[in-house]
């Protein structure tokens, strides 16, 4: 009998595919991501712009992504020439209030779109608030008040520039009934 891949793999994949078509989307710009995902001991933000954000409901965790200054920059340039800013009104820092507000909607977006993606296949949904975004000259570890003992990192690019999603879940299972015989 073969091994089942682990639920967070199955997540960890859903939200490979929300990052890339949603920063694809809102940048116009090709987001390649690494087919290999990283067993990790624990979640941190790091520098130079972080995101977080927990979701709870059906299953529960805690997402993840952190950017290079550069990264953060290239995807907040696109995206706002994307939607029609000039390149003149732009904010020139990652640390500026704009580049951390649309990284955190980048983020938001990216959740919307990994949820509705698992509850589409696996009709089961959560929620979850607002997505926090942080410049950062220091890595902060995250531990959540419930014992998350699964974590992913998943490496992304668009251009040159790389960034991460580290995910922390519950250890959890999706088992399908229809293959079980229920």
């Amino acid at each position: 009998m073969e091994t089942p891949v682990p639920t967070i793999d199955i997540i960890s994949s859903f939200f490979c595919q929300a990052t890339k078509k949603t920063l694809e989307k809102g940048t116009k710009k090709t987001v390649k991501y690494s087919d290999t995902i990283q067993a990790i001991p624990k979640i941190s933000l790091k520098p130079a712009l972080g995101c977080f954000v927990q979701f709870n409901g059906d299953y529960n965790g805690l997402i993840v992504m952190n950017f290079t200054a550069n990264a953060a920059m290239e995807i907040y340039r696109n995206y706002m020439i994307t939607m029609g800013l000039p390149e003149a009104d732009l904010a020139k820092n990652f640390t500026s209030s704009e580049v951390v507000d649309t990284m955190g909607e980048m983020v938001n977006q990216v959740m919307g779109r990994a949820v509705r993606m698992i509850e589409s296949k696996y009709d089961l949904s959560v929620s979850f608030g607002q997505p926090k975004a942080l410049a950062l000259n220091n890595s902060i570890t995250l531990t959540p008040e419930l014992k998350y003992s699964d974590n992913r990192r998943m490496v992304f690019a668009i251009g040159t520039e790389r960034f991460t999603i580290e995910l922390s879940m519950e250890k959890t299972e999706f088992i399908s009934l229809n293959e079980v015989g229920g």
